[in-house]
């Protein structure tokens, strides 16, 4: 079944996200149809700057542990106060194998910037997650 097309009131919704080399993430965020950037995945890659309002995606590291949940990359990328002030909200991605930590990179970002942790999947997310993710999305972008 394919995800929704998306819709021409979505043209202002703007997406960061991290994707590791296995692309789970990056294919979920495609598949919402979105405008999107790629936090560079290796560190001599260009850096990305943020200059608007953007909805961070991200994966959660670990395996199951609350050290290193977030990913370098990530950090790293929201360590520059520009790109930190203009995150609005965070969805993040994870394994409900890792028990209590499934996400957590998102509630860990959440509560640093003070942004609503929006949404949660797991692994590659399924068709019910891109429509949900898309309907919020669309929804939220109206009020901001």
């Amino acid at each position: 079944m394919a995800a929704p097309e998306r819709k021409d009131d979505n043209k202002d919704v703007h997406v960061v996200y991290f994707s590791s080399v296995t692309g789970n993430t990056e294919r979920f965020v495609h598949k919402l149809g979105f405008e999107s950037h790629r936090i560079p995945l290796r560190p001599k890659d260009e850096f990305l700057h943020v200059d608007e309002p953007y909805v961070l995606v991200t994966p959660t590291y670990g395996g199951g542990n609350v050290k290193g949940a977030v990913p370098k990359q990530v950090i790293k990328f929201l360590n520059d106060e520009n790109n930190r002030n203009q995150c609005v909200g965070v969805i993040s991605a994870g394994n409900t194998n890792f028990g209590t930590a499934y996400c957590l990179a998102g509630d860990i970002i959440a509560a640093k910037l003070k942004v609503p942790h929006m949404y949660r999947f797991e692994l590659l997310g399924t068709n019910e997650d891109v429509t949900k993710v898309q309907e919020g999305l669309s929804e939220f972008w109206q009020k901001i």
